[in-house]
């Protein structure tokens, strides 16, 4: 009884033995063919045949539209406003009368002036009769001379002064909103109403500090209002004269011509332009570039296969990366399936 127990258990890790033996060959067998495939599988890739082109170093930033000139009015003297003469929001022209405060007093005082202009005009013919009859002297004749030109000096003053009581339009412009009322007092101080000029205007912007120095005036940029994707074209005009040490940019002005006046002041706006252009230069789908360990790489196909090259790129653009060494004009760059290419991987190039 005890020989036929023991039987039974050595039958059963024999079997168990024989079981665990024979999957694992069936398995390693299996295993074989398909690493062989897997190794000469062709795998279908789009590509790209390289070719000297003009790249270009594209900025995207926000703007904004700024007046070509704007300026709040107010009278050059104090008094009481008689006589508002514009529309709000109207166009004016240079030395438009827009309003007017009361000159009583010097209109007056200047026609008393010009009445005595007038006699000393008179005595000085007068004198200048006697004097070359010697019947006058001449210091006397000097004197009435000197007082007629004191009196017009006068006259001109008053003049002046009653000039300043008009406000007149410095430039073309659209006037705005009317901040006071006809009877009102008005000071120096005291904003009658903002003037601005609408064409053309100024596009301002700040870009990174690393372009700073690259922009001319004279470079062309376009841009866009918010709201509006009409692509309108504006030339630099100017820049800073340094980087801003808060920001880290550089604050540029472009000026736009506005000639139809569809675009107002304070529009937000978004700024296109180029700083930099590389003529014959290559270039690579920014999907073609493989990444690994701090080396950059892309895949040739050379003769049906996969050949990995080191590269050394330069300016990265939203959709190409230049390349400035590792590759030549006519070389097969492999622009898909680059997560899944190893050296010497059969490939298959189709559009």
């Amino acid at each position: 009884m005890k020989w036929g127990i023991i039987g039974v258990v050595v039958l059963g890790f024999a079997g168990l033995g024989i079981y665990n033996f024979v999957p694992r060959e069936n398995s390693e067998l299996k295993e074989a063919p398909q690493k062989q495939k897997g190794k000469d599988k062709t795998l279908n890739v789009r590509y790209t045949v390289l070719k000297e082109q003009t790249l270009s170093d594209g900025i995207y930033v926000s703007g904004t539209l700024n007046p070509d000139e704007e300026v709040d009015l107010s009278f050059e003297s104090p008094g009481k406003i008689t006589n508002i003469y514009f529309k709000e929001g109207a166009r004016v022209a240079k030395g438009t009368l827009l309003a007017k405060i009361n000159d009583a007093p010097l209109q007056a005082q200047l026609r008393k002036l010009q009445a005595q202009l007038k006699l000393m005009q008179d005595r000085l013919y007068r004198q200048r009769a006697l004097l070359e009859k010697e019947a006058v002297s001449k210091e006397s004749f000097q004197e009435a001379e000197a007082n007629l030109s004191t009196r017009r000096a006068e006259i001109d003053m008053v003049k002046a002064e009653i000039e300043q009581t008009e406000l007149r339009a410095p430039f073309d412009g659209v006037i705005g909103l009317r901040q006071v009322s006809v009877g009102a007092y008005a000071t120096t101080s005291t904003t009658v109403a903002t003037l601005t000029k609408m064409s053309p205007l100024k596009v301002e912007f700040s870009i990174p500090e690393r372009y700073a120095g690259e922009l001319r005036p004279g470079a062309k940029l376009t841009f866009t209002a918010e709201g509006d994707l009409t692509p309108r074209e504006a030339v630099v005009y100017a820049t800073a004269a340094q980087v801003n040490t808060d920001t880290r940019t550089y604050t540029v002005r472009a000026r736009y011509a506005n000639a139809d006046g569809k675009l107002v002041p304070g529009r937000y706006v978004n700024v296109n332009l180029v700083a930099r252009e590389y003529g014959r230069t290559l270039a690579v789908p920014s999907e073609a570039l493989v990444s690994e360990m701090g080396v950059d790489k892309v895949f040739l196909c050379k003769n049906g296969t996969a050949v990995p090259v080191e590269i050394k790129k330069g300016l990265r653009t939203d959709s190409q990366v230049q390349v400035l060494s590792g590759v030549s004009v006519g070389d097969t760059v492999i622009i898909s399936g680059t997560m899944q290419l190893r050296t010497g991987q059969k490939v298959k190039l189709t559009r």
